[in-house]
């Protein structure tokens, strides 16, 4: 179980990594040159408008053959009850986003993008990422635009009994009005 529960929270992580605050955001370039390197494209992705934004995890399939109905229940109780979540882009983090950047210093060595295409307003992004020494399937197809990310993340891995596992969840980022006082 916690091995299924490390893979959503990779693929959330991958997802969410532009949407916070990040000390490092403002870091130049290892990512978007990596990406260029790897034959993918990062310059021109839409910027996010300053603002609160609120943000919303929903599981839309796990697929866990063999395993026990109350695994997959939990799992979908987990996603379910935590609920949105609401965080502040200030001027200066929207001027310094950089999903790129922000992929390659939270994840740095542990993925190998196969594709890595983040422009106008579309991400697509498939790889190979290792997580506690297991290997998991990663892609991320999406949009972004200044009032809107809407990404669908799938995973594929190994169960812990062995068999696939394959999961897809849909991230949504909404620009709600300006930052709270």
């Amino acid at each position: 179980m916690s091995k299924c529960v490390t893979m959503a929270a990779l693929g959330a992580a991958l997802a969410l990594a532009g949407c916070g605050k990040s000390d490092e955001a403002g870091k130049a370039g290892d990512a978007a040159d990596a990406a260029q390197a790897e034959g993918g494209a990062t310059a021109g992705l839409a910027r996010r408008e300053p603002g609160n934004w609120k943000t919303d995890v929903k599981l839309v399939k796990l697929d866990m053959p063999g395993a026990p109905g109350a695994v997959k229940d939990q799992m979908a109780k987990q996603f379910a009850s935590a609920g949105s979540t609401e965080t502040c882009l200030t001027q200066a983090e929207a001027d310094q986003e950089n999903l790129a950047n922000v992929m390659s210093e939270r994840f740095g060595e542990a993925c190998t993008w196969s594709k890595n295409e983040m422009r106008g307003s579309a991400i697509d992004v498939a790889g190979t990422c290792t997580a506690n020494g297991q290997k998991v399937e990663l892609a991320m197809a999406g949009t972004v635009t200044p009032d809107k990310t809407d990404v669908t993340i799938t995973t594929k891995t190994a169960a812990p009994t062995g068999g696939p596992v394959e999961m897809q969840m849909q991230v949504t980022n909404t620009r709600i009005g300006p930052c709270k006082a």
